[in-house]
Order: C-alpha cells, then sequence, then structure tokens
C-alpha cells in the first residue's frame, strides 16, 4: 500500500494482479486524509457535492493504484461506475470523456441506493493489462 492512497475501509487490497490484469477495488474520491474531494460544508452546514470533482478525483486515484503496479490508465479494459444519483450522468460522462474515448475501457454505469459515506457521489473499479517491462 502507499501512503498516496486513503486506508481501505475493510480487509481488501487496492489493487491485485493477477494473470497479467490488476483489478482495482472500489476507489472513491476519498483522500489521505479521509476528506472528500468534491464535497463541502459551509459554517451552517449546507453540504455542496461536485460529480466532476469527484469524478476526477476518483479517476486519477486509479491513477495513482495502477502506478504501483506499473500500469497506468491506458492500460485500463473495463470500469463499472456506481452513481448513488443517475442525475449526475451528464457531469460524470463530461468528466470521463477528458480521459478516454472510443479506443479506451469498456464501460458500464450503475445506480446505488448509497455508498459508504453521504457525501459520496461516485466510486469506480477497475480491470487493466499489466505488461511486462
Amino acid at each position: 500500500m502507499t501512503t498516496q492512497l486513503v486506508t481501505p475501509r475493510g480487509r481488501f487490497p487496492h489493487v491485485r494482479v493477477v494473470n497479467g490484469f490488476a483489478f482495482v477495488s472500489g476507489t472513491s474520491s476519498r483522500r489521505p486524509d479521509n476528506t472528500i474531494a468534491g464535497a463541502s460544508a459551509d459554517a451552517m452546514g449546507t453540504t455542496s457535492l461536485d460529480i466532476r470533482e469527484q469524478t476526477r478525483a476518483v479517476i486519477e486515484n486509479i491513477r495513482t493504484i495502477l502506478h504501483t503496479v506499473g500500469a497506468d490508465l491506458s492500460d485500463l479494459v473495463q470500469i463499472t461506475t456506481y452513481l448513488v444519483n443517475m442525475n449526475d450522468f451528464g457531469g460524470y460522462n463530461e468528466v470521463y470523456g477528458t480521459y478516454f474515448d472510443f479506443s479506451g475501457p469498456t464501460r458500464t454505469t450503475v445506480a446505488v441506493h448509497q455508498l459508504p459515506h453521504p457525501h459520496l457521489l461516485i466510486e469506480m473499479q477497475a480491470i487493466a493489462v499489466v505488461r511486462e517491462k
């Protein structure tokens, strides 16, 4: 595990390499200090959640995880995305499109009732090819 990543909220690895594939566990926009990118609250407790910022942070967290096993975003072959609210699909899709195009990984996006923290709007899991150096 790297100090650039959050501590998993359970007994599982961030990534596991098997037969040349890296399987990335569900990844959120949580930072190593346990704050959440794309989530803030004002002095009155009004919460602001930003799907674009959270999507960007999740993809960058996946990039960091992949680097620990010698892979990068270009090595992804599949991504599964979990959205708490499908009304966020447009913002998520917009940011996703800045990282990937039609030659990128296959993708499935599903709606879920909730994620492990009420400020999380999105979680992704991924599979990448780990190329021999």
